[in-house]
């Protein structure tokens, strides 16, 4: 089981550094366990968002059935995304409901080819992203049901912000892999076509440009609309959800600074203005510890 959950443990430390140490600094110790145990999505995600769409339907159903057995059979599987992804459900009785509702909605990812409209989007966001989101949010929400409601809405706000900025960040390489997050109705608004970001893409910086601004104008008012998530958590839980809010802000802010650039090169954060995030709210959370 330690070995399991230590395997999870890297992955989450490879593909998402700056939360990974975010957990480790601004969460209960109690906490690390379940969390990295959700690399579990991360595993999901990676089976089903490349290659054509029947076979990533087959790997999903394929995927589906060995969760679901791994959640309700008497017998622990072998391979560490679901031996710890039991483990974590066992110990958080609500955790495989969570499970359930992400596997519920990942068809819409297996299947997903990019977006016609933001209506499209808004949809894509509620039926997967959040999903995704909610067996590591659940952790940390509130037990009031008044509460659990409004967390849940910030929660929806996050994952819009926070899912809009990847999809700008990643243009470059869904571009290559013939889908991407911004609607196409979007693009031809400002006078591009999906061809056109693959054929040329020097040529449509400019109206690019226009776009990202406009996509990061959008991912800024929800981020901004979440700031008030960690209001209803437990004291010792803020520091973490503010470190996250601010982190996605700050991937929102170099998006923006390369603008239609986007195309042409990776996008990431600032490392030192990242490590300022984390050592102002771990300030915060050492009485906590």
């Amino acid at each position: 089981m330690r070995r399991a959950y230590d395997v999870r443990r890297g992955i989450v430390r490879r593909y998402a550094p700056h939360e990974y140490v975010a957990v480790r600094l601004l969460l209960p110790a109690e906490l690390h366990p379940p969390v990295v145990a959700e690399a579990y999505m991360h595993t999901t995600d990676e089976l089903i968002d490349t290659g054509d769409v029947d076979p990533r339907a087959a790997a999903l159903a394929a995927w589906d059935a060995e969760s679901t057995t791994a959640l309700e059979s008497g017998e622990p599987p072998e391979q560490d995304a679901l031996l710890a992804l039991r483990d974590t459900a066992r110990r958080h009785p609500h955790m495989a409901a969570r499970v359930r509702a992400f596997l519920d909605g990942a068809p819409v990812e297996a299947s997903w080819t990019g977006f016609e409209t933001e209506a499209d989007f808004q949809a894509y966001v509620d039926s997967y992203s959040l999903p995704g989101l909610m067996p590591t949010a659940c952790l940390l929400a509130p037990a009031a049901p008044d509460a659990y409601e409004s967390y849940v809405q910030g929660c929806r706000d996050l994952i819009e912000g926070w899912q809009r900025s990847d999809f700008l960040a990643d243009l470059r390489e869904d571009a290559e892999n013939d889908r991407i997050g911004i609607p196409r109705d979007e693009l031809a608004r400002h006078g591009l076509k999906f061809d056109d970001l693959r054929s040329r893409p020097e040529a449509c910086v400019p109206a690019l440009d226009r776009v990202v601004r406009a996509q990061a104008d959008l991912a800024g008012t929800t981020l901004a609309g979440c700031r008030g998530l960690p209001a209803p958590v437990a004291a010792e839980h803020r520091p973490f959800l503010d470190a996250l809010i601010a982190v996605q802000e700050l991937r929102l802010g170099a998006v923006r600074r390369a603008g239609g650039r986007v195309l042409l090169h990776d996008t990431g954060s600032s490392a030192f203005a990242t490590l300022r995030v984390l050592v102002r709210q771990y300030r915060r959370a050492r009485p906590y510890a």
